[in-house]
């Protein structure tokens, strides 16, 4: 019998049958509620053609909303690659053997995780001027916010996912001579980032929404190109937030489907093939004597 913990047990059938009627309660109260809003929406005209018949027009979406969606992916593409080096390097950091590396990287994830986002980015918009004498431009100030609150939170996840590696693995790795730094680079940090892979992806997800703050800088991006601003929702606030929240969800949906089919390759490549699992080890041949 195995010594590991159980987390979940299979539902039995009475289980079964009481995860199935919750499932129907729950759906049911979910479509009532959606009904209700819409309902609500209705009364007030909010679903009248005449509101929506600006979003059916060309120039709304060369003139608005493409634009702040193109400015939104640039930010969320820029920061998932400073965050993502930024949590590798400070995992590592955290894990080194040296006091005064582990020690201070800590305090710097610690200390990026504590501060909320929007006054990370307000305080590198208005704040560091004062410090190098010079502007900071919105894009930049929105990136390193991004960069360095998401870069921190994935540290972490770096760091859990390369303690979780089994440690019979690095000590192979220091019997065949690696050094602490190849052992991390060829053996631990590959593990890590495709065992934390979903956890990897639900913070960029994170990051791709946290875009919206940039509002706060006046950043042109996807909310205040197609929400704030008048010319883009002409009067009807609640009809462009609407178009702008699915625009959203199509997005983080397309990059949560890239990041399934990522998981899904990269399992199958880790796999040994069936034949070669399937062959017996070669058997010494025996010569007969005599």
């Amino acid at each position: 019998m195995s010594d590991r913990t159980v987390l979940y047990d299979h539902p039995g059938p009475k289980a079964i049958r009481r995860n199935r009627i919750l499932t129907v309660v729950f759906g049911l109260a979910l479509i009532a509620l959606l009904w209700w809003v819409y309902s609500k929406f209705d009364e007030k005209g909010q679903f009248a053609g005449p509101l929506w018949e600006p979003f059916a027009k060309s120039g709304t979406w060369t003139d608005f909303i493409l634009p702040g969606l193109w400015a939104t992916l640039k930010a969320a593409a820029t920061g998932m690659v400073l965050s993502l080096a930024f949590g590798i390097i400070f995992a590592v950091g955290r894990l080194s053997d040296h006091w005064w590396i582990s020690v201070p990287a800590g305090m710097v994830v610690e200390f990026f995780r504590a501060v909320p986002l929007l006054l990370m980015i307000f305080f590198i918009f208005y704040g560091v001027p004062f410090l190098i004498d010079g502007p900071v431009e919105a894009f930049w100030a929105v990136v390193v916010g991004l960069t360095l609150y998401n870069g921190s939170v994935l540290a972490e996840a770096f760091r859990a996912g390369i303690r979780a590696v089994p440690g019979g693995q690095s000590e192979a790795a220091y019997a065949v001579g690696m050094r602490k730094g190849q052992v991390m680079q060829h053996i631990l940090v590959p593990q890590a980032a495709r065992a934390m892979l979903p956890l990897i992806v639900s913070q960029l997800v994170v990051l791709l929404k946290d875009t919206a703050l940039g509002y706060i800088v006046a950043y042109p991006e996807l909310l205040q190109r197609g929400v704030n601003d008048l010319p883009a929702n002409y009067g009807n606030v609640v009809a462009a937030a609407i178009v702008v929240a699915a625009i959203y969800i199509v997005v983080n949906s397309l990059l949560t489907l890239l990041a399934n089919w990522l998981d899904r390759r990269t399992k199958r490549q880790g796999r040994a093939p069936r034949e070669e699992a399937a062959a017996p080890p070669s058997a010494a041949v025996v010569e007969p004597q005599g």
